[in-house]
């Protein structure tokens, strides 16, 4: 069996499949400019489900949540990347009026432990626009402190995909041409290895368009699975 070789890594545009009625209910809350938590497991696809609905919905994006800096960073990239640098008190202030001249729902991508004043910031947020969480739970060791705010919040909660839904992610990538064919009999054993996680499904994908790999024989999907870990691991090692 041999692995990626080391010729330019593939990187693959996977098909957006499935979560049709996630998406039809995120759209109805959009209408009704509701306050939205969209929950579910690191990997589940949350990320993706935001991404989709941004492509007809004008929905504003901040992509990483964990600190109030790296919130206004994101934020100002979005909605104004010519403004002055400022301490963060102003940029913070500046980007709630701004807010509230847009009107358009602003979602928090990637939240976590969120600290008092960052919970502070969203709710002022709130106080301005519809505001959309993706976090793993509502549950206060996930979202920290924001948790007392979230009685005021819709929750869509998405779950990993069912065999069914890889199977159409399978047939979706092969149809796209960038997955040989040969993967398809093997889509219980991948549904198996990715936990159902979309994330690393579409991993495992990528891997394997770049690879060569015997998933007929345990030993290579073990080998798939391994190699896919090394993958995730290279930025941090090099």
């Amino acid at each position: 069996m041999q692995t990626a070789s080391s010729t330019k890594w593939r990187t693959l545009a996977l098909p957006f499949v499935a979560r049709t009625q996630e998406a039809a209910q995120l759209r109805r809350l959009y209408i009704q400019r509701k306050h939205v938590l969209i929950a579910g497991p690191a990997g589940v696809g949350k990320s993706a489900v935001v991404a989709q609905l941004r492509a007809t919905l004008p929905l504003v994006v901040c992509a990483q949540s964990e600190t109030l800096g790296e919130i206004c960073g994101n934020l100002e990239a979005e909605l104004a990347p010519s403004a002055p640098p400022r301490p963060l008190v102003q940029r913070k202030n500046r980007l709630l009026r701004t807010l509230a001249e847009t009107r358009r729902t602003v979602v928090f991508d990637g939240a976590s432990w969120t600290t008092p004043k960052i919970s502070s910031f969203l709710e002022c947020a709130m106080e301005r626009v519809p505001v959309w969480i993706c976090a793993r739970s509502g549950l206060a060791g996930d979202i920290g402190h924001f948790w007392r705010l979230l009685a005021r919040f819709e929750t869509i909660q998405l779950h990993p995909f069912d065999y069914s839904e890889t199977r159409a992610l399978l047939r979706a990538a092969v149809a796209s041409g960038q997955v040989p064919p040969s993967i398809e009999p093997f889509a219980r054993p991948l549904h198996q290895l990715a936990g159902g996680l979309p994330r690393t499904l579409c991993e495992l994908l990528e891997q394997f368009a770049n690879g060569h790999y015997d998933l007929a024989r345990r030993a290579g999907r073990q080998l798939l699975e391994t190699d896919r870990r090394i993958k995730k691991l290279e930025p941090s090692l090099s």
